[in-house]
């Protein structure tokens, strides 16, 4: 009599709860494996922020102290400053702080030319180094790319190129930037950094036609997290997920450029709902449905390739 009713101790409540246990076991064993890729993305993106750049930054500063008349000093602008380097989407640029030097008095494609001239020939193992309306860039064989940027000195902050202009801007203050978003990472107990490594990475794997620059996806986060639900995991997989659901939403609206380098700092991709932005949206759309379709299948390999290969 005491085979099949359901009750307590019955065999179909004992399956029941070996199923439900089984459940837990896979669902602990998935979040695991898949915090430990993201653990081996982020610590193969954090070996990379240093030693590279550190040692052609050195070599660039040493030419510049040399070559260069007056006070000029280096400075990371770009994501390396902010700690949110991933290789293949990223703005690693270095500001040329001019101060009380002769180049002050040039305009924009007279410096970033007698920039090009002195770094040519004097820096080893560089593929190329170009010069375009804002930056010269650098390429290092190694896969490095280093942009330098003049910024001139004035009473109230720096001017840097115009693009496409040979004008100056008007003053930017490129820490504004920077303060906004460690003012954001701090409010997420400094996990907001981490999944802008992450999100850069994933946005690195799709064509170059797709991918949005590195500034925008910072600009991104500065807005998702600033008003992150406090009821929401602080882990790296939920934030992420989290990210691209709500960057794709956001994507839709300019962005006000704090540091005053330009109106916007999507300014490429057109005004709200333009084509471009649409365009964004769903891949950004795609990206966040197949995480939520790894989750649903605890499928390790999916995760797995949407993370990308660690270069």
């Amino acid at each position: 009599m005491g085979g099949g009713g359901g009750y307590p101790g019955s065999s179909d409540n004992y399956k029941e709860q070996l199923r439900q246990s089984k459940d837990v076991s896979e669902d602990v064993s998935f979040e695991s494996d898949v915090n430990g890729m993201i653990s081996d993305r982020l610590k193969s993106y954090n070996d990379r922020d240093s030693d590279q750049y550190k040692t052609h930054l050195d070599d660039i500063k040493g030419i510049i102290e040399t070559r260069f008349a007056g006070a000029v000093k280096l400075r990371f602008g770009g994501s390396v400053s902010k700690h949110t380097y991933v290789d293949g989407l990223s703005d690693a640029d270095i500001l040329m702080l001019i101060n009380n030097s002769e180049l002050a008095d040039y305009p924009p494609d007279k410096i970033l030319s007698y920039v090009k001239r002195e770094l040519s020939g004097r820096l080893h193992n560089v593929e190329e180094i170009k010069t375009g309306s804002m930056a010269v860039t650098i390429k290092f064989r190694d896969g490095c790319e280093i942009q330098l940027i003049p910024a001139v000195s004035t009473p109230t902050g720096y001017k840097v190129p115009k693009k496409d202009s040979n004008e100056w801007s008007k003053v930017v203050h490129p820490d504004r930037f920077a303060q906004k978003l460690t003012e954001v990472n701090q409010s997420c107990g400094g996990k907001v950094i981490p999944v802008i490594k992450l999100a850069k990475g994933v946005i690195a794997n799709l064509p170059e036609d797709q991918r949005l620059t590195g500034y925008h996806v910072e600009s991104l986060a500065i807005e998702v997290f600033k008003r992150y639900p406090t009821d929401m995991p602080n882990t790296p997989r939920v934030m992420l997920k989290y990210f691209f659901e709500q960057a794709s939403k956001r994507v839709t609206t300019p962005i006000t450029d704090s540091s005053g380098q330009s109106v916007h700092t999507d300014d490429s991709l057109g005004a709200t709902n333009s084509p471009d932005r649409l365009r964004a949206q769903k891949t950004l759309q795609r990206i966040h449905t197949s995480m939520q379709n790894a989750d649903n299948l605890r499928s390790r390999d999916a995760w797995d390739k949407i993370l990308g290969e660690i270069q």
